[in-house]
């Protein structure tokens, strides 16, 4: 394919493509054309690093194991999708017919208990 096809072909896609797309097109090239940081020649984050091992290589600084990382993130991960499976569980239950006649039903009862005189 010939430069010239694929300008004409991006910029067919950008003039059609959604806000999503564009933003991950974007954010794509961006990347890529970015200069890419170094970090062996920053001075700062190599004396950060020998001091995170001299802490840790006298005992200051307790370390932790790869597998109590790998537990955690698993965890947090976990933890996360079930936040968002009960979230869209929330959002489709708010257009559920018998959801919402169980809603109106429930309020209708509390409305009753709250006109009561006890």
């Amino acid at each position: 394919m010939s430069l010239s096809t694929i300008k004409e072909k991006l910029h067919s896609f950008i003039d059609t493509a959604n806000d999503s797309q564009l933003e991950k097109v974007y954010l794509f090239i961006e990347n890529e054309l970015a200069e890419k940081y170094n970090w062996w020649q920053d001075d700062d984050f190599i004396a950060e690093l020998d001091r995170r091992v001299r802490d840790y290589e006298s005992g200051k600084v307790k370390g932790i194991s790869w597998e109590d990382v790998k537990l955690k993130a698993r965890l947090l991960r976990q933890s996360t999708s079930d936040k968002e499976e009960k979230i869209d569980l929330m959002k489709r239950a708010s257009s559920d017919p018998l959801f919402l006649a169980d809603m109106r039903e429930i309020n209708a009862d509390f409305n009753a208990i709250d006109s009561e005189n006890i």
